[in-house]
């Protein structure tokens, strides 16, 4: 009787914990749905930008319509756009958002010193939605948490994002820029930067690992604040220069230099320098573009009367992208003549040519391969995917780095004998300039026609341009698989293990044929 009353006891025992546990569970599940239902409400909505949804979107559509930009080619990877006030910087942010028009962007990394909070650290909003008048936008809960447990200097600090406004503005733009003609969903990810520490090189570092050609990084920063319209201009221009270079400590320098110079009134050079640092440490070799620059004297908004904007103490704004950009036909026939010189100086006299050159885009530091042909017939191709590390700032610049690579082709390529004179004037040449290496998680995301690939596994490794599968007629498949056996040197179907990695880049490719 005892041990059938233990027995009933220990059964009651049983099912009561699985109650708690089933409870607990549910309660786990609640809690994630309203960590998934969080809604950051607009804080500045009313005051910063119009809080009518018709009005707000009207707005938008007349800023778009104003700003005449230049011609963009390539992907863009960043952009740096004011924060204040609508009726002051709106027209000038918008030169940055209309470039996004039509765009592929999955995520938006925004990023912004902090204007309210005072902390150490780094706060990523971790999940939910940031509500504007044009709708909820959510939060891209995957990469937040790839964030925060990058490091502990990053985590989640609600309250540093509740009344921030410099993340906020930008959220009705990209609404405007990424809504149907780019046809694809988007995320955010909202990052505030805590001012206590410098925790620049720490986002650098988490971020460089996580985004890729569809993600679009965003720093949120005003320029001067409070000096006279001309110190203003003095200021900002030399911010604005010291961003073009693509150099981090060219911006810290030129900051430093004047604050030193105590211009009458100006409190900051840029509010959120820490993160403009961060797109530069992370696209400081990208082609890098003023798009539009003002400041709010150049506006007249209420009292004095229109057409008397005041002038005495204004705040800078600046709209500045960063960019893979295309290389324009006169680029592209530098860039093979320089390879041809290269190649034929270095076959008759054993030396390499030195040039300077200082076109931008020919000094960015991109990876790119030299193809040579003879008779319609491969004879040399040799490239580099990073050009970091080299003896220049750095990096070798692009002109350098199709120089090394069109003499590799010729005389270094270990499938053939090197050039020799008689063969100089048979010679074609091609070049393709490349985009960084992304990883990509399967074979199936790579695009024929669109990527090149790099396959590694253990210490092997193998590398197809894009135009070797349109150039064959091959499908993905045949793509792959000549690419795991006779580059790689691994079997056909490597590109199927999960132990392979996948790695795709595309490439403006230009050749004699192409250029005049």
């Amino acid at each position: 009787m005892k041990k059938a009353i233990i027995f009933a006891i220990f059964i009651v025992l049983i099912v009561m914990l699985a109650l708690i546990i089933d409870q607990g569970k549910f309660m786990s599940k609640e809690k994630n749905k309203e960590d998934d239902k969080r809604i950051r409400e607009p804080a500045v909505a009313g005051s910063f930008y119009p809080s009518d949804k018709a009005e707000l979107d009207l707005m938008i559509d007349e800023f778009f319509e104003k700003a005449e930009l230049p011609k963009l080619g390539g992907n863009i990877s960043a952009l740096i756009v004011s924060h204040a006030g609508y009726e002051y910087s709106g027209q000038v942010a918008a030169y940055a958002y209309k470039a996004l028009i039509g765009k592929k962007i999955d995520t938006v990394v925004l990023i912004g010193n902090s204007h309210q909070e005072y902390f150490d650290g780094i706060s990523v909003y971790e999940s939910g939605y940031f509500r504007t008048p044009l709708g909820d936008i959510e939060v891209d809960a995957d990469f937040a948490k790839k964030l925060i447990d990058s490091n502990p200097k990053i985590k989640f600090y609600e309250k540093a994002h509740l009344q921030e406004h410099s993340l906020e503005v930008q959220l009705p733009f990209l609404q405007k820029a990424l809504s149907a003609p780019s046809g694809r969903d988007w995320k955010i990810v909202p990052i505030i930067l805590g001012n206590q520490t410098n925790t620049v090189d720490i986002l650098i570092e988490a971020l460089k690992n996580l985004i890729d050609e569809n993600t679009l990084i965003i720093a949120s920063s005003d320029l001067s604040h409070y000096p006279s319209y001309k110190d203003a201009q003095y200021s900002d221009n030399k911010v604005i220069q010291a961003i073009l270079t693509g150099k981090r400590e060219n911006l810290r320098k030129t900051i430093s230099d004047l604050e030193k110079e105590n211009i009458p009134n100006l409190q900051t050079c840029a509010c959120g320098h820490d993160a403009i640092e961060v797109v530069m440490g992370l696209f400081g070799d990208k082609n890098i573009k003023l798009l539009k620059y003002a400041n709010s004297g150049d506006v007249s908004v209420g009292d004095p009367p229109a057409g008397e904007a005041d002038k005495s103490q204004v705040v800078g704004y600046a709209s500045i992208v960063f960019m893979d950009s295309e290389l324009s036909e006169i680029e592209q026939k530098k860039l093979l003549d320089f390879a041809r010189q290269a190649v034929e100086t270095y076959v008759k006299t054993g030396k390499i040519i030195e040039v300077e050159e200082n076109n931008p885009n020919l000094n960015q530091h991109r990876g790119a391969f030299v193809t040579l042909q003879k008779n319609g017939e491969l004879r040399g191709c040799i490239g580099i995917f990073s050009t970091q590390g080299g003896p220049a700032s750095g990096g070798e610049p692009l002109y350098k780095t199709v120089i090394d690579m069109a003499i590799s082709a010729a005389v270094h390529d270990p499938r053939f004998n090197p050039v020799n004179k008689d063969e100089l004037d048979k010679l074609e040449y091609e070049v393709s300039v490349l985009s960084p290496l992304q990883k990509v998680n399967s074979y199936k995301d790579v695009e024929i026609g669109k990527h090149g690939v790099e396959i590694v596994k253990n210490s092997k490794k193998g590398v197809f341009l894009p135009q070797v599968a349109t150039e064959n007629n091959w499908d993905k498949e045949t793509f792959l698989s000549i690419l795991c056996s006779q580059k790689a040197g691994l079997s056909a179907d490597c590109y199927k293990d999960k132990n392979t990695e996948i790695y795709v880049f595309t490439a403006q490719i230009f050749g004699d044929k192409d250029v005049k």
